[in-house]
């Protein structure tokens, strides 16, 4: 065995530097939405920013350990830690006590622990394990469930502890599973599922026209995305364009028909009747043509109409009984549902009041009236970024928008120099997981995506957190540290 390289030489010294920066503009955020003129000691660690130095500090040890580490332990303990943190979870559901409406909390003492922010990079571990083990492939059906399972146990565990923002975190690793040969067509699929589920919620629960007008344009936007869908299937029969056009005429003419009865005739029509008989009939077209003439893609494409219908219910039904009140009414308000400025888009709307009233370069550092007075909850947590906007404007968002797309970018560089596939596929984790947080996180703030729960890495307060974040970050450090003896062994 060749000798050891330097770890300190190795390092990426700016990655750790994009670290540092982003955890101090962090303090610096949290500072700024807590701080008041009678206590503005930093050390005051009765205080958030106070007890967030300690947590910083704290991840400043982490790291380094983790750094220290011989780089083969990850991947030869990747499943016993995997195994530590799903058990975790489990206590976690058993015995957490419910705080703010959830049951993730582990009370240690004084300090309070969320097991579901370290199993995001237990999980990844496992992953990049599992995919990167002899004999595995990504066309072996048994081998794409167990991955699954790998997967999908801490999302089950997560969301029974009520945080089924952070469960959905996890489906971000299909991108992932997608970089190492996942057939672009199940990426394409959970895509389509993704889609006809807010179709599902934003139009599902409609009746007649003049009492829900949204309800025609709801029902021309699915039909029209399923003969698309039909369209990009049929293009592996080029010769077969008949079969999707004579689908598309019909579907134009039974809804050009309906809506002659509506608006010409002014005959009320249930529209939703209309896109199931409609649907019911390419379908069954689809099954006998494919049957004669032995295209079984035909009858693969009638199971997908089939597999949506019953998804648009399963939607529905799990909308309505499985989410909580405030988890529907969030995700109506996003998707313009309902109308309730000082109910559930509270946050959303004090936070874009506040992005705004930073205009182009802020009020200043401590200046922020909208986080100073609190009219903006959890502004130094999930709603940490409008306190960004306040105080430093669209300068200052711009710069944080930049400092993440740098990183996002430099670990993808990481991830693809890497010579072990279990390094490459970790570090691909570890992008899509930042990806998301970080996407969410923006999103939510500034309202384009629901109110989950989803923290913004680095700059939310807590420790769990950020703890998270710098072993997900600094275990990918330390593999690529250690890239080139993977090479000489």
């Amino acid at each position: 065995m060749s000798r050891p390289i330097s770890i300190i030489r190795s390092l990426d010294w700016f990655t750790i530097a994009l670290y540092l920066v982003l955890v101090i503009l962090g303090l610096a955020a949290i500072y700024g939405a807590v701080y008041n003129f009678e206590d503005t000691a930093l050390w005051d660690f009765s205080k958030r920013y106070g007890k967030q130095l300690v947590w910083i500090g704290l991840s400043f040890v982490i790291a380094t350990v983790l750094l220290m580490l011989d780089s083969r332990i990850y991947s030869s303990f990747a499943y016993f830690i995997y195994g530590a943190s799903v058990f975790l979870l489990i206590v976690t559901v058993v015995f957490a006590p419910e705080i703010k409406g959830s049951r993730s909390w582990l009370v240690l003492g004084p300090v309070n622990i969320q097991p579901a922010e370290f199993a995001k990079a237990a999980t990844c571990l496992a992953v990049a394990k599992f995919m990167s083990s002899y004999g595995f492939k990504m066309t072996n059906i048994k081998d794409i469930l167990r991955l699954c399972a790998i997967i999908f146990l801490p999302v089950a565990l997560i969301f029974l502890q009520d945080e089924a923002g952070l469960a959905t975190v996890y489906f971000v690793l299909l991108l992932v599973l997608y970089r190492e040969g996942m057939p672009g067509i199940i990426l394409f699929l959970v895509f389509c599922v993704v889609v006809f589920c807010i179709v599902a919620i934003k139009f599902g629960d409609v009746a007649i026209i003049p009492a829900y007008p949204n309800e025609a344009f709801g029902l021309l936007l699915v039909m029209i995305m399923s003969m698309a869908v039909q369209l990009v299937f049929l293009q592996v029969y080029p010769k077969d364009f008949l079969t999707a056009r004579n689908l598309l005429i019909g579907t134009l003419v039974i809804f050009g028909i309906v809506s002659a009865l509506y608006f010409l005739f002014h005959i009320p029509v249930r529209f939703t009747l209309v896109g199931y008989l409609t649907i019911a009939l390419s379908i069954v077209y689809l099954l006998v043509t494919g049957f004669l003439r032995r295209k079984w893609a035909y009858v693969g494409i009638a199971s997908f109409l089939i597999g949506s219908l019953a998804l648009a219910n399963v939607t529905e039904y799990v909308f309505d009984n499985m989410l909580r009140p405030h988890q529907q009414n969030r995700i109506k308000a996003t998707f313009g549902m309902i109308d309730d400025a000082k109910g559930v888009e509270y946050n959303v709307k004090q936070s874009v009041i506040a992005i705004g009233s930073g205009g182009f370069s802020g009020k200043g550092f401590l200046n922020g009236t909208q986080t100073k007075l609190k009219y903006v909850p959890e502004h130094d947590t999930d709603f940490i970024f409008c306190t960004v906007g306040e105080e430093h404007g669209f300068i200052g968002t711009m710069t944080v928008l930049a400092l993440f797309l740098i990183l996002l970018l430099r670990l993808l560089y990481l991830a693809e120099r890497q010579r072990s596939p279990f390094s490459r596929i970790y570090g691909y984790c570890v992008v899509a997981i930042l990806f998301y947080h970080f996407a969410i996180n923006i999103g939510m703030v500034i309202g384009l995506t629901p109110v989950i729960g989803i923290p913004l890495p680095f700059f939310s307060y807590g420790g769990s957190s950020l703890w998270g974040f710098t072993i997900l970050l600094f275990i990918f450090l330390r593999l690529d540290a250690s890239r080139k003896e993977y090479l000489k062994t």
